[in-house]
This record gives C-alpha cells, structure tokens and sequence, in this order.
C-alpha cells in the first residue's frame, strides 16, 4: 500500500501549487489525477493575470510558487492594465500559449520527487474524524494529510442548451462518487456554474476590420525569479464588438440557453456573465467588446473572449456569424455552461483545512471560486499548511493587510460566498500597501521562514534590496539641485537646493527630466517615484492597522449585555450571544457582526468603564 505525507487529489492550477509546495518544504507527495498529460490544463482563457488577478500571481512568486514561471515560460502577450491609475491598481495580464502553458507544469512537476497516480478517487479512508488517505478504483493511497483541489469536476454537467453531459470541461469525465462521499458526510455544498465560449479557427477571421491589440514594450515577465531569460514569439490580440444583429439573433433565443431554460440552477459569476447574460440584462447597450485571444502560437485557433454561452449549437453559429469579422467562422468547439458542487467555504479554517474532519483541506474551485489564480494560491496556502501541520510548525496564515490571498481567504471563510468568487482589488480595504510590484517586499522573507523558498533566492532579494537603499540614497538623496523642469516643461526655479527624492514629491515635477535613468537604474527609479509620492497615505494606512490590531485585541466583558446597547439589530444580538466572542476581533469575525456594529459595542465598552472609574 502506497503512503505519503500530502496526497493532492486534482492536477488543476490549485493541485499543481499544492503538490509543488509540499515538495518545497521537504515532504514526500502524491498527486492524484484523471490524467497525467492534462495536469497544469487552462480550461477556460489561455491568460494569467489581470485587475486583482496579478497581484496574487505576484503574491505566489513572492512564495516560490509555480504558476509566474510557467506564465513566462509560455506568454505569448503581456499588457499592463490600468496604466492611467496608481500604481497600487495597475496589473499585468499574459496571454499564453495554452499547449506550452501546461507542457511547463508538467516540465516543473517532472525536476520533483512528486508521485503521479492516473486515478479516479471514489472515496476517502476516514478514521476517527481525521482523513487517512483515499481509495480509488484500483488502490487505496495513505496519506497525513490530504488536500482535495477537485475544480470543476464534482459531478460537473456540461450545457449546451437541451444538451446535457456529464463532465468537468469537453474531453473529461465527471467525479461522482467522490462527490456523493461529501454528500454523505452532510456538508454544506452547493452548485456553482461557469461557462466558457466557442473556439474559432483564427484563419476563418477577417483580422483587418478589427482593431489590432499589440503587446506591452518592452515587455516585462510575471516571474521576478528571473528563471526565464527569453520570451516567446509575441502575437497581437484582437478587438470586435457584438451589434443590434448579434443581440436581435440571442433575445430571440434566451429561452433556449440553459441558463434561462431552468436546467441550471447553479448561480454563475456576475462579473463574468455569458453573452445571454449581457443582452439580457444591458438592454440599452447596441454592442459588447469581444477580445479575440490567440490560443497558441501555432495553433489555428482563438479564445473569443466576451461571447461565453449555453445556447444550442445552431444559434451560436447564427449569432457568431453576425459580428463583424466573424462572419465565416469556422468553429471548431461550441460554447458551454458547466455546472459543479461546491463545499461552503466557512466550513474551512484560515488554513484551509476542514473544520468537520481533520488532516483534510479544501482549495480551489470547491471553495466557490472562479480563476486560475485565486485556486493557485489557495493550493499553495494548502501544501504549506499540510506541510507545517506534518512538521509540527506554526500555521501560516497571511493577513488581510498584507496580501491579497490573506483578503481572499479571510473573505471565504469569514463571509462564504452568494457566486463564484473573483478577486478585484476594491476587495482590498489596504491596497495602498499591496501593489503587483512590492510582493516580494511584503512576502518572500516570510515564505524563506516557512521554508517554501531557498536560500539563494532569499540572498538575491536582499542584495537586489541593498542595491535600491545605496540608488535611493546615493543618487536621489544627497544628490540636490535648484530647479527642475514641470509637466508644462516650464523651468521652476527654488529657493535653495534640494535632494531629488523631496522633488519627486511634488506633483508638478516632469519624472522624465529630473533624473536620466538606464538599464540598470530605471526600475529602481520607479519604485523610488512611486514610494515617494504614496508615503504618506500608506503611513495613515499603517496607522489604522495598528489601531486596529490593538482594536482587535480588546476585551469584551463577560456580563455584557447587547440586547440594551442601542442601534445593535436582534440578528446580530443573537448572533453574538451565541458565539459569545472574548474579544473585537472575535466578534468582527462574526458573519453579519458589521463594522457599525462593532463601534457601537466599543462605545459601549468605553462607557461602562468610565463608569466604573467616576462611581
């Protein structure tokens, strides 16, 4: 019988993080997986990244993850989004290769001591509350700790309008008695949707009445690993858009899709809607932007994203054919819904593992999730965990202040969630703090202690870090000058001299003639310009962290009696007198226990004490 410390069931991008984390950490591993060529598969857009999205990918290299380097390994087209905004918001969104996306998983996963096993897991071995392996068809695979990253496929259904089958994404089957296990445990589970659109064959579109889409030069890496030397071939994206035509073709039809039909009841991402979606609901609005994605660089064919569906075979085609560029399209896959059971994510804890059975733990898609990037990182929350539980460490568990997967994990287990969940950075109440570019600043020594990420690279960042101290204070401090020239590039004259980086303060000053930058200098001469003029929100942002840590830390007296503090609703006094928090940060944790709330217990507090100390 086969016995591991971590089995890992799923090969998606939340499995794959899993595995290599507990790898990382020195721990023997099992993946479990339909099958091993698709380990690393993009089921849906072949890109990485994007708003919200490329701060966690950053936040994952940061820790010695997997999906950055394999990101630049296979990217195809890298754009900066949100250029016109701060730094704390702007993202870097990769298309890639999808073929040569997934080869560099594989190609990682392969330099491991990590066991593959192309199995289907029918059910788990539990012994006295606590997961001890999984059984599949075959064989039974022992295991400390096992962490379940199953994605679409618990009893996953596939739609095209009438047309069900059963399924995790075209090509695969569906896990269903691992499904009806959960089932049985009494679980608070759900079902969720996703859909993806048709496939189109590049060679069938009319590229030059579109708006080409070029990428970003020069062109930057999602990995700062710096493990990727070379990019590949760059290829444009493409821009068309629906019209009256194209939205006419699927009012008609909305009945027909499956989502509409009732064969679905599965609630889908909101801010990711289907095409019947978007004319359903935007009435008003005569067209909707299609990204037509390349899918490889060489492969015949392209993601157009924007138009994902459920509707039958025949009004996709009539639909397709109405946009402008598309209308010889040769399909070469149809558009469809998936639908999938998905585990409550309050029944986990902060590190994942199951508050209803122990040694076992939850990322991805099965938490309510939608993305590469969000089930990455919760992967790589699990191993780490799983890992530290084995080698009796302290739980890692990232604050919200700190990173966007702490925002993101705290949200799951705190609130669950009402669709699938997508990160944005407006879900950041410190964003300031958490730009795509300070991940390393904020993360990496962190991960070095949690023995995720190797010595050299922990070496690389602190020499890279001495280096940017000696360019700060060399070249932008004690160098000091008497004028400068403004945006309008006019000449300001100034009193007396002064250093650089107190100039670039101000917010007239032209960056681009105040200081030549090379090669070498240029993006510490960015860092230093951004740092500068964000200094002192950031420093009213870390106020409000620590007063509210020390916030957070007050203590609530045992005899308090909420049903007479004023203003708090019956919902959350029987809330709180039945979870009987010790402290505010308890019962901030609450579901439903609202900031408003909050204050007025503290007020309530402060109060009784004052009382106490003039009686």
């Amino acid at each position: 019988m086969d016995k591991f410390d971590v089995i890992v069931v799923g090969g998606g991008h939340a499995g794959a993080e899993a595995a290599h984390a507990v790898f990382r950490s020195g721990l023997k591993c099992a993946l479990v997986t339909f099958e091993r060529e698709k380990i690393g598969q993009m089921s849906c857009n072949p890109a990485i990244g994007g708003l919200g999205k490329s701060h966690i990918v950053r936040e994952i290299d940061a820790m010695g993850g997997i999906m950055p380097i394999a990101t630049d390994m296979s990217g195809i087209q890298y754009r900066t989004l949100n250029t016109r905004k701060g730094d704390a918001v702007q993202a870097l969104r990769v298309q890639c290769d999808r073929n040569l996306y997934k080869k560099a998983i594989q190609k990682i996963i392969s330099k491991t001591n990590i066991q593959i096993f192309e199995e289907e897991v029918e059910d788990l071995l539990i012994q006295k509350n606590s997961v001890k392996g999984v059984i599949t068809k075959n064989k039974t695979i022992l295991g400390s700790k096992t962490i379940l990253t199953t994605g679409t496929f618990l009893n996953g259904k596939m739609y095209k309008g009438d047309e069900i089958t059963e399924g995790g994404r075209i090509g695969d089957s569906s896990s269903k008695p691992l499904s009806k296990k959960l089932y049985s445990l009494r679980l608070p589970m759900g079902r969720l949707k996703t859909g993806t659109p048709a496939r189109i064959k590049l060679s069938s579109l009319d590229l030059s009445v579109m708006e080409e889409q070029p990428g970003e030069s020069p062109t930057p890496f999602m990995s700062l690993t710096q493990e990727v030397k070379k990019h590949q071939k760059q290829l444009s994206c493409y821009i068309t858009r629906t019209n009256p035509k194209t939205h006419k073709i699927i009012s008609k039809n909305t009945h027909l899709s499956a989502m509409y039909s009732g064969n679905i009841s599965g609630i889908g991402p909101r801010y990711c809607p289907s095409i019947e979606d978007k004319v359903y609901k935007f009435k008003s609005k005569e067209s909707h932007q299609i990204f037509i994605e390349p899918e490889g660089i060489n492969k015949d064919l392209v993601y157009p994203n924007g138009i994902s569906t459920s509707l039958p075979k025949k009004i996709q085609e009539e639909f397709i054919y109405s946009i402008k560029g598309l209308e010889n399209s040769k399909i070469e896959e149809y558009g469809y819904a998936v639908e999938y059971d998905f585990v409550d994510p309050r029944s986990i804890k902060k590190t994942l593992e199951t508050k209803f059975l122990s040694d076992f733990y939850l990322a991805g898609q099965i938490n309510g999730t939608t993305g590469y990037e969000e089930a990455a990182a919760q992967g790589l929350m699990a191993g780490i965990n799983a890992s530290n539980k084995i080698q009796k460490r302290k739980e890692f568990i990232l604050e919200r202040s700190e990173s966007y997967i702490g925002v993101m994990i705290y949200d799951l287990t705190n609130h669950g969630i009402t669709e699938p969940y997508r990160m944005f950075t407006s879900r950041a109440e410190h964003r300031l703090l958490l730009s795509q570019n300070n991940a390393e600043q904020r993360l990496l020594t962190k991960a070095y202690k949690q023995n995720i990420v190797c010595e050299s690279r922990l070496n690389n960042f602190l020499k890279k870090e001495d280096d940017y101290k000696r360019f700060f204070t060399n070249q932008l401090e004690k160098v000091k000058i008497k004028n400068f020239k403004n945006k309008k590039n006019n000449t300001i004259e100034l009193n007396e001299k002064r250093s650089i980086s107190s100039i670039l303060a101000r917010p007239d000053v032209d960056e681009t003639k105040i200081f030549k930058t090379n090669k070498d200098t240029i993006e510490f001469f960015k860092r230093a310009s951004t740092e500068i003029k964000y200094k002192g929100y950031i420093e009213k942002q870390l106020r409000e962290i620590n007063k509210n840590k020390k916030q957070n830390r007050k203590k609530i007296p045992e005899n308090i009696d909420y049903k007479n503090i004023s203003g708090l609703s019956n919902e959350v006094v029987e809330k709180l007198l039945k979870s009987k928090p010790d402290t505010i940060g308890s019962a901030s944790l609450i579901e439903g226990v609202t900031p408003a709330a909050i204050n007025l217990i503290l007020v309530n507090i402060k109060k009784t004490e004052l009382e106490k100390i003039n009686a």
